[in-house]
């Protein structure tokens, strides 16, 4: 098939990923291209220059408009509107099968962009208002939707979702995050650094259950980090910079507990399924989707509850680690993923309505 991938644009799809999203996207495109399908990746034009890239925009825009996001900046809307509707365009006229829609926006939803292209489109983020009268306005029998939990379902169609709406677990390659039977006594954590995913929280509890923390991940928002995040910095207590997939496996397999912890309504929690591909066991806040997906490898405390993160932490980290790797093998693999995706594409196809 010929398939047209249109990605969300904030940051580049390319190594090292600044989140899930752009992660999946990448993924997405390498394992399809592996399947021998004809890929283009409608991206930012600063994204990996292994895959035929159709830029959206010349180059991610947080670098072009740093700090603007959820802000409601009208040059930024503009910039993403000119640029998604000229990528519409392209796609449409440009011999693809189908389209899978990662965007996040309001474009490639309109039926009369899903008519002349045979599209399905993955839902990476809880409900909102900027979005959700087009998503549930945009079903319609050659529209496949998906998202990534049960929670993220009933949370966009709380009143049952439609037909064309399914759950597709996102996916990774389990060999690209090795099982290492013993960990060195340590926590780990991986993320962006943004309140929402709550680092601060992690080195407190920590802290409390007195065992060494190293940070991992991506510096988002710079005041939060230098004003919450770097003065609770010690010797126990450490950050080991934004790592490609490799070396980020490699540190994590060498801990011997994950610590998670979402203060929103997390809709996966793809950095958590990485760990416990590793061994790992999951000490983490129970909210959003996580229950779902961590399921038998977490130890669970209420959102925001350090004290009680704390115990989940010295209980998780003397856990049996086979159990973690036995549950992504059997529910989180790239393989199954990609065959879910073959299979709605082929669903979406059939259902296309005649010119």
């Amino acid at each position: 098939m010929r398939i047209a991938i249109l990605c969300h644009v904030r940051q580049p799809i390319a190594q090292p990923f600044a989140g899930g999203m752009e992660s999946q996207c990448w993924h997405l495109a390498a394992g399809l291209q592996a399947r021998g399908h004809d890929i283009v990746l409608f991206a930012s034009g600063d994204s990996d220059p292994r895959f035929s890239i159709q830029p959206v925009i010349a180059e991610h825009y947080e670098k072009t408009f740093p700090d603007a996001e959820h802000r409601g900046f009208a040059p930024l809307i503009a910039h993403l509107d000119a640029g998604y509707a000229a990528a519409c365009d392209r796609i449409a006229t440009g011999g693809f099968d189908v389209l899978h829609n990662n965007s996040l926006h309001r474009f490639p939803l309109e039926p009369a962009r899903t008519a002349r292209v045979p599209t399905v489109t993955s839902l990476h983020v809880p409900p909102y208002d900027a979005l959700r009268w087009f998503v549930q306005a945009s079903v319609t029998p050659n529209h496949r939707l998906t998202t990534t939990s049960a929670r993220q379902r009933d949370a966009w169609w709380p009143d049952d979702a439609p037909p064309e709406v399914s759950v597709l677990h996102n996916g990774i390659a389990p060999d690209a995050w090795p099982f290492v039977a013993q960990g060195d006594g340590s926590a780990v954590w991986c993320g962006r650094m943004t309140p929402d995913k709550a680092p601060h929280l992690a080195i407190e509890a920590a802290r409390i259950a007195q065992v060494p923390l190293t940070l991992f991940g991506p510096v988002e928002d710079r005041a939060y980090w230098d004003g919450v995040v770097v003065p609770l910095l010690d010797g126990s207590i450490r950050y080991g910079g934004h790592l490609e997939a490799a070396a980020l496996a490699a540190a994590i397999g060498r801990a011997s507990v994950f610590v998670f912890t979402p203060c929103w309504d997390e809709p996966f929690g793809l950095v958590a399924v990485e760990a416990m591909a590793c061994g790992l066991p999951v000490a983490t806040f129970d909210t959003g989707a996580v229950r779902e997906i961590v399921g038998d490898a977490g130890w669970f405390a209420p959102t925001g509850d350090v004290a009680a993160l704390a115990e989940a932490i010295a209980a998780a980290r003397h856990a049996p680690r086979v159990p973690q790797r036995a549950r992504v093998e059997a529910m989180f693999t790239r393989d199954r993923w990609l065959d879910r995706c073959e299979a709605l594409y082929s669903d979406a196809c059939r259902e296309r309505e005649p010119s």
